[in-house]
């Protein structure tokens, strides 16, 4: 399967995955949910840890800075996630490919074709339109979910940077299997420790957790995107850039939830923004080929 195909499939299940999330924050402690989203994917990628072994600390140090980079993110995000709606966080977090772009060109010195730059710039200007609609339902600048959603942007394009640092061939060349399987249990054990040492002090003063059918799928499905998403990059005719604009194609799927199922508000005068995003997908898809 071609890297682009890839990316595309991923981006549905990327979709699912923040659905799924959204659904099982709401009034439910962030920190729990997310120790088990870890630990269920951990053991989704166990089988992985027998079949590519350790490879010692030389391998295992970039591994572990891969894991601190995607749960610092997830952390900010989550919260974001419960306290702000899907449909305004979906489309935010869309910005993260514009960071990934101009750390793809500066940095791994990645070129465009001109079909490839024409969706590139139409997404840019979906993404500020749909930030705009942001700003009609009252989510300021200076709000704390808005600002930790702005980080969970940034050290997310950080990670998909390092991501095709860590699997390019021309590079350091890990396999994609090893990393998938030794980061979510890095990120496992890590969030016992955030459970233990930052969360069960003071959990009498935050919201309790319950558990809910969609906690599980959180994990299903990211395990299933993030799969494919390594996949694609470990082709080496995958640009980066384009494999991370169009898994932010995943917004359409957590809209249409956010519309039909969640109900959330202004929903018609976003659908402009949608548009616009999906015509800049089908120029990256022929580009792509």
């Amino acid at each position: 399967m071609t890297w682009w195909l890839l990316a595309f499939c991923s981006a549905a299940l990327l979709g699912g995955y923040d659905s799924f999330k959204k659904i099982s924050l709401k009034d439910n402690a962030v920190v729990p949910v997310l120790l088990l989203n870890t630990v269920l994917s951990a053991l989704i990628f166990s089988p992985f840890l027998f079949a590519t072994g350790w490879g010692g600390w030389s391998v295992q140090k970039f591994i572990l800075l891969k894991s601190a980079l995607v749960l610092s993110s997830w952390m900010a995000g989550y919260f974001a996630m419960k306290n702000l709606p899907l449909t305004i966080v979906g489309p935010i977090n869309a910005t993260r490919p514009v960071l990934v772009l101009l750390g793809a060109i500066f940095i791994f010195d990645e070129h465009l074709n001109a079909l490839q730059w024409g969706g590139v710039i139409l997404a840019m200007v979906a993404y500020f339109l749909m930030r705009l609609s942001g700003h009609r339902e009252g989510i300021k600048p200076g709000n704390k979910w808005l600002v930790c959603l702005i980080l969970a942007v940034i050290l997310g394009a950080a990670s998909g940077l390092y991501d095709k640092f860590l699997m390019s061939p021309e590079r350091l060349g890990l396999d994609r299997s090893q990393v998938l399987a030794w980061y979510t249990l890095y990120q496992a054990g890590m969030m016992a420790l955030v459970l233990v040492f930052l969360w069960l002090p003071v959990r009498h003063k935050t919201t309790p957790f319950r558990w809910d059918w969609s906690i599980p799928f959180i994990s299903i499905f990211l395990c299933g995107a993030d799969y494919l998403y390594m996949q694609a990059l470990s082709q080496p005719d995958a640009l980066i850039a384009v494999v991370s604009m169009i898994r932010r194609g995943s917004v359409l799927v957590s809209f249409a939830i956010g519309a039909f199922i969640l109900k959330e508000k202004n929903i018609r005068s976003k659908a402009l923004d949608l548009i616009l995003l999906l015509a800049s997908m089908v120029l990256l898809y022929f580009g792509s080929r």
